[in-house]
């Protein structure tokens, strides 16, 4: 027994649309498959952000910081004959 489905709409720009018909056509597939994979992937995505950037605020509350300036200092190393290394938080 497959999955449950529910219907999502959406207006899109013509030129997407066409698009997605394109890639479903080379792909030998529907236009709904290829919107169904492309959601799917940009979910996943969105996810992932959403995690990482959970994990950075605790990374500063938890006072797991890089000032500015030593940041600025290691960026305008690079490329020069001395680079800096990659500053670390004062943990």
């Amino acid at each position: 027994m497959g999955a449950q489905t529910r219907e999502l709409t959406a207006h899109v720009p013509v030129e997407l649309a066409d698009k997605v018909d394109l890639v479903a056509g080379r792909l030998d597939r529907s236009s709904e498959w290829v919107m169904q994979q492309a959601l799917s992937a940009w979910v996943d995505v969105e996810e992932e952000r959403h995690q990482m950037t959970l994990e950075a605020v605790a990374e500063v509350d938890a006072g797991n910081t890089i000032s500015h300036a030593a940041m600025l200092a290691w960026a305008e190393s690079l490329g020069t004959a001395t680079p800096l290394p990659l500053p670390r938080s004062g943990r």
